[in-house]
């Protein structure tokens, strides 16, 4: 009797030990799979590069006359306004104020007492007057930017090498200057005088 109670009690215990070698073993059904949804990098705007200003001569009858520089979109109104104004005596009938400016342009304003037709600078406003040309020996660096094909380094050229072999004789004297030849002395020509101590 002893031996059969024992043989029962060991069947149980290995009859236990089989289910749970069968539980661990058995695979168990998984749910779906979760897809992970990975944002797309946002691109980094690159910079907008800033315009670079405008740069007019703005003369004739205008209180402050110069080289100045305004903001893109600007208007031939903005540029005479920027030099002081108008005088008494600018005939603004005879100039198109709401014209959109370009870079490196001569803004002239005539008087009501001028009647010579004015011929247009490169790029430039037409009005219809005669104006005052810029004279190559006392003329700024700033004021000779504003002639047709000369930039900043082009006219420190040109003051460096007055200052260096004296005034100009005469307008051809300016293809001696480093970046001047013959066809952009063509198109300064109109636009300059020997004035001063030149001949």
């Amino acid at each position: 009797m002893e031996r059969r109670r024992s043989l029962l009690l060991l069947c149980s215990v290995l009859s236990l030990i089989a289910g749970g070698l069968i539980g661990f073993f058995t695979p168990h059904p998984q749910g779906p799979p979760v897809a992970v949804i990975t944002p797309d990098p946002t691109a980094t705007p690159l910079p907008t590069p800033t315009p670079l200003p405008l740069r007019v001569y703005v003369c004739g009858a205008v209180r402050e006359p110069g080289v100045y520089r305004l903001p893109p979109g600007s208007l031939v109104e903005d540029a005479i306004r920027a030099a002081g104004g108008p005088t008494d005596e600018a005939d603004l009938v005879r100039i198109n104020l709401a014209r959109e400016l370009l870079d490196q342009q001569q803004v002239y304003v005539p008087s009501v007492s001028e009647t010579t037709p004015y011929p247009t600078l490169s790029g430039g406003v037409a009005p219809t007057s005669t104006p005052s040309r810029i004279d190559l020996n006392t003329a700024t660096a700033a004021e000779l930017e504003a002639l047709p094909h000369v930039g900043p380094a082009l006219a420190q050229e040109i003051v460096a090498y007055r200052e260096a072999y004296g005034p100009f004789r005469s307008v051809e004297d300016l293809l001696n200057v480093p970046g001047i030849g013959p066809s952009t002395l063509e198109e300064i020509r109109p636009w300059v005088e020997i004035g001063g101590s030149g001949g």
